[in-house]
């Protein structure tokens, strides 16, 4: 299929890229966001996010007339819904935002047009919710219109770069909608198109991300049995994965973002009876701030009444998505047990997190800190020096919960130096 134009909806992390791609290649984009101060910002020359080339992406779109942005839904060939899917308290997935991005399709829904939803969503999302919900508009999916699920599979930090090489999945209601969702995303897709049915396209997002914090909940389990027989999990871990066998990840402060702290539960939802293992991993690595707050605590002497500069607020290293973020967790932990945190996240300065008194320098973190906590290992951080850093504060205590310093430099600086299952 020729499509000529392209409603996108949902300006976030995975939105705005993927429109800015689409329009890149020669589509008239339309991206679309509820959010007023968004599509605000975007006009007036302003990203709410940051992602690496994004800016010049976006801006070079929107000059050239290719994108445009609006508050409200327009007429197009194609539809791509990329909106979060957050979850509830209980664990159950919020789809709310998934319904209304559909249900503001509907009255623009023609014949032969294209609705791909892109946000990772629990298994028959496409088929028991999306397309009854655009079924309203007296047409039928996979006959009168094409319907399909193509999650993304980006690594943020890179995702310009993933959005065009990586392997894109399609699943369409039908084999013409998946074959539509192929001629859509071969607009700059370099990477392998593998076609499916739209519920497999669903499991397999899930499995992907499900997957891989089962993993990292492993290594984090691994680092508390280290803590416990006085083991050093880094060199454990370092020889274990000598074998050619074995490939274990790095334990931390937990795990977030908006995909692999998310996406288990969609599949424990689903089917709570069977999804047994992938329910404890996500214990586990639930649980992980708390337990480097405990340890925070023991290095520290006890934290009531003492000062914390806490370096990094974001789920991963060198991004501004605070989303689910572990670190967040272990700022609001630490409070509670009676420190005071002050924050320094260099990508997110003003993130607002409540209750968190987030500071805008390293200097101004570090000057009445008794301890410095590393939580996330960005390349600034990892790059600091101890004697630098020496002169910089009178905090005693180091604790490094992500394993980026080196113990020897900072005790040579006069730093009590402790870390995550650290003994050397």
């Amino acid at each position: 299929m020729n499509f000529k134009s392209l409603c996108i909806i949902g300006m976030g992390y995975i939105g705005l890229p993927t429109a800015s791609v689409f329009a890149g290649n020669g589509l008239h984009v339309i991206g679309m966001d509820v959010n007023a101060d968004i599509i605000d910002g975007l006009k007036a020359g302003k990203l709410h996010i940051f992602e690496p080339g994004l800016r010049q992406w976006v801006f070079d779109a929107l000059e050239s007339g290719h994108l445009e942005v609006s508050e409200a839904v327009q007429p197009a060939d194609a539809f791509i819904i990329a909106v979060p899917t957050p979850f509830y308290e209980d664990k159950r997935a919020d789809l709310s935002y998934v319904i209304s991005a559909t249900q503001s399709i509907v009255p623009h829904l023609k014949l032969g047009n294209l609705v791909v939803l892109e946000s990772t969503s629990p298994p028959r999302t496409t088929v028991d919710i999306v397309a009854p919900i655009l079924a309203e508009s007296g047409l039928k999916a996979g006959e009168d219109f094409l319907l399909a699920y193509s999650p993304e599979r980006v690594l943020p930090g890179r995702i310009l770069q993933e959005l065009v090489d990586n392997p894109r999945v399609i699943g369409g209601v039908n084999r013409a909608s998946a074959e539509a969702g192929r001629d859509l995303y071969r607009t700059f897709v370099k990477g392998d198109i593998i076609l499916t049915d739209a519920t497999t396209a669903e499991m397999v997002k899930l499995m992907e991300n499900t997957s891989r914090d089962i993993n990292i909940a492993i290594a984090n389990e691994f680092s508390r049995l280290a803590e416990k027989f006085d083991v050093d999990i880094w060199e454990a871990i370092s020889i274990a994965n000598l074998h050619p066998r074995v490939d274990i990840l790095r334990p931390g402060v937990g795990v977030g973002g908006h995909c692999i702290s998310v996406d288990p539960w969609f599949l424990v939802e689903a089917a709570p009876e069977t999804a047994r293992l992938i329910k404890s991993a996500r214990e586990v690595n639930d649980a992980q701030p708390a337990f480097i707050a405990d340890l925070v605590e023991k290095a520290s002497e006890g934290l009531f009444g003492k000062t914390i500069a806490l370096l990094g607020l974001s789920f991963k290293p060198n991004v501004d998505d605070l989303r689910e973020s572990p670190a967040v967790k272990l700022a609001h932990i630490l409070k509670d047990k009676g420190a005071r945190v002050v924050v320094f996240e260099p990508f997110k300065p003003d993130a607002g997190i409540v209750d968190v008194q987030q500071v805008d320098s390293l200097e101004t973190a570090l000057i009445e800190a008794d301890v410095v906590l590393l939580a996330v290992a960005h390349d600034q951080f990892r790059d600091l020096k101890p004697q630098e850093i020496r002169s910089k504060t009178e905090a005693g205590v180091v604790f490094d919960a992500v394993s980026a310093w080196d113990k020897a430099d900072w005790e040579k600086a006069g730093f009590r130096f402790y870390g995550l299952a650290r003994k050397y």
